[in-house]
């Protein structure tokens, strides 16, 4: 795929690192193009990726690189400056972009994937004006993110002020790209008990107090993901991003699961590829154990690519917040997100566990690439209630009179 590329493509260039531009005539803004771009990115990101692999780190070269190449505005329309990765048609093409950047390192595609979402959940629920403002915001360069943990001893809380203004209260954990990302979508709780309320954050003129020592992490360095403090930072009414709770309607709150699964996915890619190199660099491909190992994770692979084609096809994210799925297709999509997620860590483990027998010792000491490859995808994989998701999944099939081959069909 990667050859095919138009010569007008190749013939620009982002930096002397890497050689892929996005600005051409004969190159229509489109997600196809948004593939190909992220493809070539990933051996650039992964060639840099021990170099951002610091605690409190973020890849900041790697997020000019994705300016640059207009993967920061890819998920607008393009009416907008995007290359419409937020349409509906465009849901598998999103997916293997974010497994792309995974695949060239981690941290960027957790952060990325952030980014994404803040955007998808503007379109969905921002106001027409919102919608464009942001949309100038992102290709200004801005950085969004999702900061939705809340800090066990101090949630986030609006106090409504008499002349429209809201003052926040509390902090955020796992406040991922603290210090760097601009635009922050988070959420609050109103008062007198109305619900949740999104907004965006303008984390550059009002700036949150971060604890940097929070972050001690086992892998995922470079993701910043600090608490955030928002002690009387005072926004603007239009901060606020759609109604009470629209954060976790479903389908999108619990399928959003599919695009981290992406990004896991890219990253377990990244580990097969890696133990191919080091196996051929040794002159051990005649092994028949190695080969037998490298059978099984090119078939975990591919299983992967399979989940990443069905949750396109079954975990519908429509763009506007009318298009509400019929609430057995909420069901149905939802369950088939949460086998994707307990499957694709499966795939993750296994592969990270071949992978260890065979480059062994001497393959995951540094500077080879699998000990920060290991520690990120082992991090990473830690969502929360693992058990919990998987069944809810069992659920919906007791709770289905459908043979299974039916239970997805029709959507």
């Amino acid at each position: 795929m990667l050859k095919d590329l138009p010569s007008a493509v190749t013939a620009q260039s982002l930096s002397p690192l890497l050689p892929l531009g996005v600005a051409c005539a004969s190159c229509p803004p489109t997600p196809a193009l948004a593939v190909t771009t992220a493809a070539r990115l990933a051996p650039h990101l992964l060639a840099r990726a021990a170099d951002t692999d610091q605690v409190g780190g973020f890849p900041t070269q790697e997020f000019a690189w994705l300016r640059e190449a207009g993967l920061l505005t890819a998920a607008l329309p393009t009416a907008l400056g995007g290359m419409g990765l937020g349409e509906p048609t465009a849901a598998l093409a999103l997916l293997q972009v974010l497994y792309h950047v995974g695949r060239g390192n981690l941290a960027v595609g957790r952060l990325f994937e952030g980014h994404v979402n803040a955007l998808l959940l503007i379109q969905r629920f921002g106001t027409p004006a919102q919608i464009t403002r942001f949309a100038a915001d992102a290709r200004a360069g801005h950085v969004f993110g999702v900061w939705n943990t809340e800090n066990p001893a101090r949630g986030v809380r609006l106090e409504f002020l008499a002349d429209g203004r809201y003052r926040l209260h509390g902090a955020k954990t796992f406040a991922s790209g603290s210090g760097h990302i601009t635009r922050p979508l988070l959420t609050g709780a109103l008062p007198g008990n109305h619900g949740w309320q999104m907004l965006v954050l303008p984390a550059d003129e009002q700036r949150p107090a971060l604890d940097r020592s929070f972050w001690r992490p086992l892998g995922m360095r470079a993701t910043a993901s600090f608490i955030a403090d928002f002690e009387r930072l005072e926004i603007e009414n239009d901060c606020l991003l759609g109604k009470p709770n629209d954060y976790y309607k479903q389908p999108w709150f619990g399928g959003g699961a599919v695009r981290f699964a992406a990004v896991q996915l890219g990253g377990a890619a990244a580990v097969l590829d890696e133990t191919r190199r080091f196996l051929r660099s040794l002159g051990r491909t005649d092994d028949p154990y190695q080969r037998q190992r490298l059978g099984e994770m090119l078939t975990m692979h591919e299983a992967g690519q399979g989940w990443l084609r069905g949750a396109a096809s079954r975990v519908p994210l429509p763009v506007q917040a009318s298009d509400v799925p019929a609430p057995a297709a909420i069901s149905a999509a939802l369950a088939y997100a949460n086998l994707m997620r307990t499957a694709t860590e499966e795939i993750c483990l296994r592969t990270l566990q071949l992978a260890e027998r065979s480059v062994g010792a001497r393959g995951l000491l540094q500077p080879e690439p699998f000990e920060r490859l290991h520690r990120d995808l082992t991090h990473y994989l830690r969502q929360p209630a693992p058990d919990a998701i998987l069944a809810e999944a069992g659920r919906f099939a007791l709770d289905s009179d459908k043979p299974s081959f039916e239970l997805w069909q029709p959507l």
